[in-house]
């Protein structure tokens, strides 16, 4: 088969490569467009154009996916699928065009955790487990019948980039046994429906920056579960000192607080811990603006804390 692929970032570089690697044939990427970045405002190629340029392979990089001139382009690479992964929404007149239609990976176990960040939201909700899923696109977001799925567990200590990492890896073999299955007509499509198993379903929606300060009115799980599933991005953060402390990698100290939620108490060496409503979230990894992310032995010997 003749294969498209849309992606961004690094999380679909993985199975771009693993697609190359199996020997599928990709005739195109279709690529986001370069964006100013950095202090000084240079335009950066996303993860996936990078990628395709080292392999010699045709990039597409459309401001609009309606555009005739790109829809044009994309119909004359004779595509047979198209393969999605962490790109974004596509209009029908793009999705419905190659003859076996277009498929996405998405980083959850499907229905759950439709929507743009599935991993962040499965570790702020204290999830045992996750997974990835592939599907056909439909006109609903991430609403099509279900091809194949994959389970994974969520150890405790995870972080939302280890789960990530982890789902890159398996999401990205996964990818390939549902192209190889495609085109063998060797597959079954499963309505969401049919596998919805609880009374309601759980959502991933876009995290903006109000969503990542913490209220240590909470109890310490939840605070717990809620920095790891920002870390390493968008990031937790509280205010210390009046200046914004991002936290990346915390442990729970249940011992109950005889101080205030959002108090903080330390001996100056090697221990930061915050008081919640049962317990004390203890920083380990910390970064304080202005300043580069480190351990809380490096923090707490060039800081004097008020």
């Amino acid at each position: 088969m003749n294969i498209i692929f849309m992606g961004t970032p690094d999380f679909a570089v993985a199975s771009l490569d693993a697609l190359i690697q199996s020997g599928c044939t990709i005739v195109g990427v279709v690529a986001a467009a370069d964006k100013p970045a950095g202090r000084g405002q240079k335009l950066g190629e996303s993860a996936v154009k990078k990628y395709a340029i080292q392999k010699g392979l045709k990039v597409l990089q459309p401001n609009k996916l309606k555009d005739p001139n790109f829809l044009a382009e994309l119909k004359s690479l004779n595509a047979d699928l198209q393969v999605v992964v962490a790109f974004r929404m596509l209009p029908e007149v793009v999705w419905s065009m190659p003859p076996k239609g277009t498929i996405n990976l998405h980083a959850s176990l499907l229905p759950q955790y439709r929507g743009a960040a599935p991993i962040n939201w499965a570790i702020i909700n204290g999830e045992k487990e996750s997974g990835v899923s592939t599907f056909f696109l439909k006109h609903e977001i991430d609403t099509g019948d279900i091809l194949f799925s994959q389970r994974t567990l969520i150890p405790d200590t995870y972080t939302a980039g280890d789960l990530h990492d982890e789902l890159m890896r398996v999401g990205a073999k996964l990818l390939v046994e549902t192209v190889q299955a495609i085109e063998k007509g060797n597959y079954q499509e499963i309505p969401q429906s049919a596998v919805l198993l609880v009374d309601h379903l759980k959502h991933a929606p876009k995290i903006f920056k109000e969503d990542c300060e913490i209220n240590w009115n909470h109890p310490v799980q939840t605070i717990y579960n809620r920095i790891r599933g920002l870390s390493p991005s968008p990031t937790g953060f509280t205010k210390l000192d009046g200046k914004t402390l991002k936290l990346f990698r915390v442990d729970i100290d249940p011992i109950q607080p005889k101080i205030q939620p959002g108090k903080f108490i330390s001996d100056g060496k090697t221990e930061l811990k915050f008081a919640c409503t049962d317990g004390f979230i203890s920083i380990k990894e910390l970064q304080l603006e202005g300043k580069k992310r480190m351990g809380i032995e490096e923090f707490l010997r060039g800081v004097r804390l008020q």
